[in-house]
């Protein structure tokens, strides 16, 4: 519990608060936001497709869910400095993903330096953002390992854009108020950061932000590459996902095998040809494969199996990747059509909004002029949830109506346990005796009830802040 809150527990003096009902009226039905960020560099591999594009694609047709894909290109400059390639990175990849099947009319599909409200919205985090967290962010420490190994200053060769990279991830998800961010093992550490971001200022300016969770992918397709290592631009083996037809079957041709000969039994487990096969086949396609291993199939009849059932999948993707890169303009057309429509949805009412709750306001609206009715302005004020994580690094919310702490918790071991009680609360559910929470200094349950009762309101009329 913060030192300077000195509410009583509820409960103590009447019976527990509850949540009144405000409306008879089941509150509308909302999308899941999901949110994928595109490398913009290098071209796509088969590995891309099947681990990333494909998979992805997919899920962008589920049912309750809003889909937003962008093309990185902010971040793109953190590590490529040649303009040129910058621009055919983006380019490629665009036009890779919608050869693959992306539905611009039916997701967002957008270039991410199209929308000026991301960098803006970088610097409000930025000054909410705390150093020592961006410490501790694990590419700007592999830096600086790096340089320490080598004898170097700390910061050698590190740029201000890698050290802030993750205010700028930060932006990218919450601006949308994105509620899953699909990342592997590697990236939860950004997601974890643009939570605490956005909490940081949530708890300064009123409940604004979402704090988005990590979809972690644990199932994630890798596919070996020539050499039978991991698919790898870095290890130079890959196959790319476009390659002319008789380029992927040289390609495939050249994958490394053992000495077994024709006839001889060949094991499944390992072969980085019968990996790329089942990765591209149907069950009862793999299974009829594993058979022609165990029969001894040659390694020139396996490859030329694996090379048609690949072309089959890839040949129409290549043929409208063809058509597109060929057209650059309609492409150009799309993602700029993606950004303005995303733009006057979603992004300049949601900054117009940030604005307003930093002091970015017009001056001719000065709180001073309403300053003779206290009142009237404190009545118009909606309760609204802060969360927050505090000095003794456990996490906190409470209920604030204008400057008046309504409600007041104590600490939660984790930002989620904190924001599960939350959610809890707002559709009535206290608990018995409202243990985990206490009423602020002279506030009574009656007053608490009325506010969350205005708080579900306004949430069921639409006017409400982000929930």
């Amino acid at each position: 519990m913060p030192a300077n809150a000195r509410p009583r527990r509820a409960g103590l003096r009447g019976p527990p608060v509850t949540l009144c009902a405000a409306s008879d009226s089941p509150p509308r039905m909302s999308k899941t936001r999901v949110l994928t960020g595109i490398t913009t560099s290098g071209t796509p591999h088969l590995g891309n497709y099947v681990g990333a594009i494909r998979p992805a694609i997919a899920a962008s047709r589920a049912p309750g869910v809003e889909s937003f894909y962008f093309l990185a290109d902010y971040h793109a400059l953190i590590k490529v400095s040649d303009p040129a390639r910058v621009q055919r990175s983006t380019l490629e990849i665009a036009a890779a993903w919608l050869a693959c099947g992306l539905e611009p009319d039916k997701v967002w599909f957008y270039r991410q330096s199209d929308i000026p409200e991301i960098p803006e919205l970088t610097w409000l985090l930025t000054c909410v953002a705390g150093k020592g967290l961006l410490n501790r962010a694990h590419a700007y420490k592999a830096a600086v390992d790096k340089n320490r190994a080598e004898g170097e200053d700390d910061d050698a060769g590190i740029s201000a854009g890698l050290f802030m990279y993750p205010v700028l991830m930060a932006a990218d998800i919450l601006l949308f108020n994105a509620h899953k961010v699909p990342v592997g093992r590697d990236q939860v550490q950004h997601i974890e950061m643009a939570r605490d971001f956005g909490q940081r200022f949530n708890h300064l300016y009123g409940e604004h932000f979402t704090l988005p969770e990590a979809a972690i992918e644990e199932q994630v397709a890798t596919l070996p590459g020539l050499d039978g290592r991991k698919m790898s631009k870095s290890y130079d083996n890959t196959i790319p996902l476009f390659a002319p037809r008789a380029e992927l079957k040289k390609l495939i041709a050249g994958i490394v095998t053992d000495s077994r000969a024709p006839g001889e039994p060949k094991d499944t487990e390992g072969s980085a040809l019968f990996q790329l096969y089942q990765a591209f086949a149907s069950r009862d396609e793999t299974a009829a494969f594993a058979r022609a291993y165990a029969d001894g199939i040659g390694w020139g009849d396996a490859k030329q199996q694996l090379f048609e059932r690949i072309d089959a999948e890839v040949a129409p993707l290549r043929e409208r990747y063809e058509a597109l890169m060929a057209k650059p303009g309609e492409i150009e057309a799309i993602l700029r059509d993606g950004a303005a429509r995303l733009r006057v949805q979603h992004a300049t009412p949601m900054l117009r909004q940030l604005r307003e709750a930093v002091g970015l306001r017009d001056l001719s609206t000065s709180p001073v002029a309403a300053a003779d009715a206290p009142s009237r302005r404190e009545a118009a004020v909606l309760p609204v949830f802060k969360q927050y994580r505090d000095a003794d690094g456990k996490f906190y919310f409470k209920l604030v109506q204008g400057e008046r702490v309504l409600l007041q918790s104590v600490g939660f071991a984790s930002p989620r346990d904190a924001g599960q009680r939350v959610a809890a609360i707002k559709q009535g559910e206290v608990g018995d005796a409202a243990s985990d929470f206490m009423l602020g200094e002279g506030v009574t349950e009656d007053e608490v009830n009325a506010a969350l009762s205005a708080f579900v309101a306004a949430q069921l009329e639409g006017t409400g802040g982000p929930g």
